[in-house]
């Protein structure tokens, strides 16, 4: 099943990318299932991030993996894949892509995932969009600087 959302912010390509680290990540967790982060490498190719669910009842590890990255002048990328999934999830990628635009950048979050069981694909589906909506917002607010009406520095 798939799923994109795109939210447009007022900062440049490579300010919203170099703003891709540890503190954007926690930041973009939302309430539930809280989340604690386990590990963060960064958003390049071979690093891992990991982070633990808490479900009240039970926890549950994610780890995924950055198999690709890639920068041009008009995209910036990276894909990560589950390699330890919770047991609700038996695929996972997601691409994480910044568009040049000219007064600003789109975030686009575009998630590739399976369940075990294809029903449960479409009963996951509202919750996981639910998740990812979460994040627009935050978005919009860290990167949210006019960066079109600075001053021009030589």
């Amino acid at each position: 099943m798939k799923l994109e959302l795109r939210t447009t912010v007022s900062a440049p390509i490579r300010t919203v990318w170099e703003g891709f680290d540890k503190s954007l990540f926690k930041r973009l967790s939302p309430p539930f299932p809280p989340v604690r982060l386990l590990r963060f490498d960064g958003s390049h190719k071979g690093d891992t991030v990991s982070m633990e669910l808490n479900f009240l009842f039970f926890r549950q590890q994610w780890t995924s993996l950055i198999v690709e990255q890639e920068t041009t002048q008009d995209e910036i990328f990276f894909i990560d894949k589950g390699i330890k999934l919770p047991f609700f999830l038996k695929y996972w990628k997601h691409k994480h892509r910044m568009l040049r635009e000219e007064n600003g950048t789109v975030i686009a979050d575009e998630i590739e995932f399976r369940t075990p069981f294809e029903f449960l694909d479409y009963l996951l589906y509202p919750f996981l969009w639910a998740q990812f909506a979460y994040r627009k917002p935050i978005y919009k607010r860290v990167f949210s600087t006019d960066y079109n009406n600075l001053p021009v520095t030589n």
